[in-house]
């Protein structure tokens, strides 16, 4: 037996107690003729004394050649600590050790195995294994494990049934691209790895499964941040026999619970917003509603003077800050240039304070007399104290840009409060969107979603106003789920495809397995797909993936630790038909 007991249990209750401990050696302090030894494992740190008059000479000696992270073995007795620590569980105890075994010694790591360690992020990737060793990343696995736990008893208790589909499926032209796996046995052909079980879990409901979960590994060969990884999980869900509001009841259920067995929070409101209000009110459809600052629309105020830029513009819209009235022009100057930034691409901003004395001064006030500058203040619901900025240009890009100001204030004022929940649904999505380049629609789903059936008309006369039944879930700025009721028969699934621009051929030649399906009695389904790491950061108070993933890949989707991906030998590409002079 390694050890009776781990690291982090031992307390004043097992004093006189005889116990086996192993673990990594934290760190030593040598006196001389007293060693303490700080014994780590998973579960916490305990410390270890050996005394030259109460220790035995051999195993007294031994501990002096104790260095950081070796792996050791002591048996010994509970007593009391001297000088107690009560930042720990077992600050109160320690262990006089009587026999120590080195279970393997260790180099010296690249980096201190410490809460703040003084290892940059390329080093410690590269020693992932070491610095999981450190207790913000082991808590941070642990955090994942537990949410991970609380949603399969969440969905077992409701009848959902975890199954397993295939890594090794067809690729299709659809969504980002595929990482392709060729085939050693059918030359020529290649796998792909999925983005998504989408069709499998569609045909589990053909096949009567009725409600179907997987925490799930997905694949998509895109550009990464901060956020996004080449492989990632998610919670992916399917439920048939349903309409729109079985499913957004259920995922707001699973919501309220992690957030509550996690969190500790109680969550009673779940807003519902369409995606035309969320574009018009705060420029995304994954709006942050812990906070204010919503848009006023300021065309009717602003371009009826002899302002050239307003005038111009198909939008002007504005956003009252709060507080911000005692900004210095240093700092305007300074945002102003932010917005200006090639990541932006604003042309410039106007503002407008709001004195106390319920007057105003603006940038504009050649242009704008106090009148206009009032109704801009209450259009944008500014009160005394705050500051006023309007943007203006044409109506996307400027949403886009006002809502990446909104988010930078509200990062800056503090208001992104990582201990604060606000979810909400976004329905209503547009069931296409045009590509101006190539002149075809493209799924802004995926090509399975069901239009609405009231909508159903438009598609052969007006296809970009067509809203999709879909709908996303947002959690504090962020998409953490999305999702849709499905196209449950043929005929207008291949409806579908011939205005994503497919032939029949081509319809037939990628999907003809699941319309052949719906032929077969497919029931009305739906259902929603979780991205486990995010939500799990979101829960963690992080904005960042990766210290909640155990193995991750950097920025440029490598895997330093284990230097992939790399080239394979002759043999190998010999094997999978694939000619050197083709790479």
């Amino acid at each position: 037996m390694y050890r009776s007991h781990n690291c982090g249990e031992l307390n004043a209750s097992n004093i006189n107690t005889e116990v086996t401990l192993a673990g990594w050696v934290q760190k030593s302090r040598d006196k001389g003729f007293m060693n303490w030894v700080d014994l780590r494992d998973r579960y916490g740190i305990t410390q270890l004394i050996f005394d030259e008059s109460r220790s035995d000479k051999t195993v007294f000696e031994l501990a002096k050649t104790l260095g950081r992270e070796f792996v050791i073995q002591v048996k010994g007795t509970v007593i009391e600590r001297e000088a107690k620590n009560k930042n720990i569980p077992t600050g109160e105890i320690e262990i006089l050790v009587t026999e120590l075994t080195i279970l393997n010694a260790a180099l010296t790591p690249p980096f201190t195995i410490e809460d703040e360690t003084d290892g940059g992020e390329d080093i410690r990737m590269k020693y992932r294994y070491l610095d999981i060793r450190r207790n913000p990343v082991k808590n941070s696995l642990l955090f994942r494990h537990k949410v991970a736990m609380e949603v399969r008893k969440y969905l077992s208790d409701l009848d959902f049934c975890e199954v397993e589909t295939p890594y090794l499926i067809k690729s299709t032209p659809e969504g980002a691209r595929d990482f392709v796996v060729p085939s050693r046995m059918n030359e020529g052909q290649f796998y792909a790895l999925p983005q998504s079980p989408q069709t499998f879990k569609q045909l589990l409901m053909v096949g009567g499964m009725d409600k179907y979960f997987q925490i799930v590994k997905c694949f998509r060969d895109e550009d990464l941040r901060a956020d996004r990884q080449p492989e990632f999980t998610q919670i992916d869900c399917e439920m048939a026999f349903v309409e729109q509001e079985d499913i957004l009841n259920v995922f707001e259920g699973l919501t309220r619970h992690l957030l509550k067995e996690i969190k500790g929070i109680e969550v009673d409101k779940f807003p519902r917003i369409t995606y035309d209000y969320a574009m018009k009110t705060y420029g995304n459809d994954k709006p942050d509603i812990r906070f204010g600052m919503e848009f006023g629309e300021l065309n009717e105020f602003a371009q009826h003077k002899d302002f050239p830029v307003f005038n111009a513009a198909e939008l002007v819209v504005g956003i009252a800050v709060p507080g911000a009235g005692n900004y210095t022009r240093k700092e305007i100057d300074g945002l102003i240039d932010w917005v200006k930034r090639p990541q932006v691409g604003a042309s410039g901003m106007v503002y407008a304070k709001c004195n106390d004395d319920g007057t105003f001064k603006s940038s504009v006030d050649k242009f704008y007399d106090q009148d206009d500058l009032g109704k801009w203040a209450k259009i944008t619901g500014a009160k005394p104290g705050d500051m006023i900025f309007v943007l203006s240009g044409p109506a996307n890009k400027t949403r886009t840009q006002l809502s990446a100001l909104r988010m930078e204030l509200a990062t800056r004022l503090g208001l992104r409060k990582p201990e604060e929940f606000a979810p909400l649904w976004v329905v209503d999505f547009p069931l296409l969107e045009l590509d101006e380049e190539s002149g075809r629609y493209h799924a802004m789903h995926h090509p399975f979603t069901s239009p609405k059936p009231e909508d159903m008309q438009l598609l052969e006369t007006d296809p970009g106003k067509v809203r999709a039944n879909a709908y996303d879930m947002v959690l504090n700025g962020n998409e953490i789920g999305g999702g849709s009721i499905r196209i449950h028969d043929k005929a207008t699934q291949q409806l579908m495809f011939k205005y994503l621009g497919f032939t029949e051929e081509e319809a037939k030649a990628q999907f003809g397995f699941l319309m052949d399906a719906f032929q077969f009695g497919a029931p009305p389904h739906g259902g929603l797909a979780f991205g486990l790491d995010r939500l799990v950061a979101i829960l963690g108070g992080q904005e960042t993936i990766r210290d909640f993933i155990a193995f991750p890949k950097n920025n440029s989707g490598r895997d330093v630790m284990i230097d992939a991906p790399a080239k394979i030998d002759d043999a190998q590409l010999k094997e999978l038909h694939i000619k050197l002079d083709t790479i």
